[in-house]
């Protein structure tokens, strides 16, 4: 006579989960170790322009983007354990180029080349790691579990981004520049002996979709989630020079509060997926974002923007799980890589366009219109979600 197993409790899936996107944290707080420091030391140290260092840090972002359909046929094909592996140690790879860019300041071009290198290698890594950790979580904790696996995810890069850059700032002060790509290493080094004997889950058998046909099926989620995250990037890059513009301080501040209810939201409400569904969930979250952002375009003192800087953290914070439970359904557990992947690639891209599409309106129409349009996409990425969602309901009667 058999007994059924108890269901695991809500604490012990999200354990095994922490579990896991540990080595995301490490993955994050070694993107956020250099990333404050970095363009003053290729402007400063190595004396190139303003222009030179915005590209040496954005070679990382497009290393991920591009990156993407390999990490996801990697997760799927060779395993979820063994793709965060390969990640780790470019991460370690990544630290000793920079360690070696850097005893090489003297000699600028070569520095920078070996540099640049080292973020390539960092980029490839970040989408690596974030597929396969998620991936992994999925196979760990079953399908049902994604939202929060997602959640955690994020929460974990976000946190680490939080923790790494002022961090390295720090470490650069008290013992020079060398240390960022010795910490790179051990950190790397530290998270390859901890996953060592780390049982993984099997990779899936059956047939893999090719990457272009799962993005094909992903897209349209997708891009509702590249909407609504343009105004993540409006408000990252801009909030600064929007605080000048209005003879403002304390822009940092707006950072700080989104981050906060950004976290708060996935700590307090990710369960809201599952008992609601996906569509709704994103729904409601791009409405409270949307109202955010309207009241940093029509914000008349620091106060009104740290409440709208608040509301679209707390709304965009669930956009991605809630969206991705509904696009991963799309694509079968075997391609499950690849799925994430291709889904992914359109919260890069809403990082990538957001600077120069803004950057455009700012200089046009002054700093305070990028909030509107970012305001008016997150209603058209709503719209596309509203649609997404009549077209679910008809295809299940």
């Amino acid at each position: 006579m058999s007994t059924a197993q108890p269901a695991p409790s809500s604490l012990s899936i999200t354990l095994q989960i922490v579990s896991i996107v540990f080595y995301t944290f490490i993955a994050f707080l070694c993107i956020g170790l250099p990333i404050a420091v970095l363009p003053g030391y290729v402007h400063d140290q190595l004396g190139f322009s303003a222009v030179i260092a915005g590209l040496t840090i954005g070679s990382q972002y497009l290393a991920t983007l591009l990156s993407r359909p390999m990490a996801g046929r990697l997760s799927d094909s060779v395993g979820t354990k063994r793709a965060i592996v390969y990640g780790l140690l470019g991460i370690l790879l990544s630290g000793v180029l920079t360690l070696i860019s850097i005893l090489l300041q003297d000699f600028a071009l070569p520095s920078l080349v070996i540099l640049i290198a080292g973020r390539l290698l960092l980029g490839v890594a970040q989408g690596l790691i974030g597929v396969g950790t998620i991936s992994w979580c999925m196979g760990q904790v079953g399908v049902e579990h994604t939202a929060r696996s997602i959640s955690w995810n994020g929460i974990a890069s976000y946190g680490a981004i939080a923790i790494g850059a002022p961090l390295g700032v720090v470490m650069v002060g008290s013992l020079g520049f060398a240390s960022l790509g010795i910490a790179l290493a051990l950190l790397a080094g530290m998270a390859l002996l901890l996953i060592r004997n780390k049982p993984s889950v099997p990779v899936v058998r059956g047939e893999r979709l090719p990457f272009w046909a799962v993005f094909g099926r992903i897209s349209p989620f997708g891009a509702s989630l590249c909407l609504a995250s343009i105004g993540y990037g409006t408000l990252t890059t801009f909030i600064t020079l929007f605080y000048v513009s209005r003879g403002w301080t304390g822009a940092a501040w707006c950072l700080t509060v989104f981050g906060i209810c950004f976290i708060l939201s996935r700590l307090l409400f990710i369960s809201s997926i599952a008992r609601f569904g996906g569509f709704s969930s994103a729904i409601v979250c791009m409405s409270i974002e949307t109202v955010g952002l309207v009241m940093l375009w029509l914000a008349p003192s620091t106060a009104f923007a740290l409440v709208g800087a608040g509301l679209a953290g707390f709304g965009l914070s669930l956009v991605y799980p809630a969206l991705g439970v509904e696009a991963i359904k799309q694509v079968p557990n075997s391609s499950r890589g690849a799925g994430l992947s291709a889904y992914a690639v359109f919260f890069d891209l809403a990082l990538a366009i957001a600077g120069p599409l803004m950057g455009a309106v700012a200089l046009n129409l002054g700093y305070s219109s990028i909030f509107f349009f970012a305001a008016l996409l997150s209603i058209i990425g709503l719209g596309l979600a509203l649609l997404l969602r009549r077209r679910a309901e008809r295809s299940d009667h």
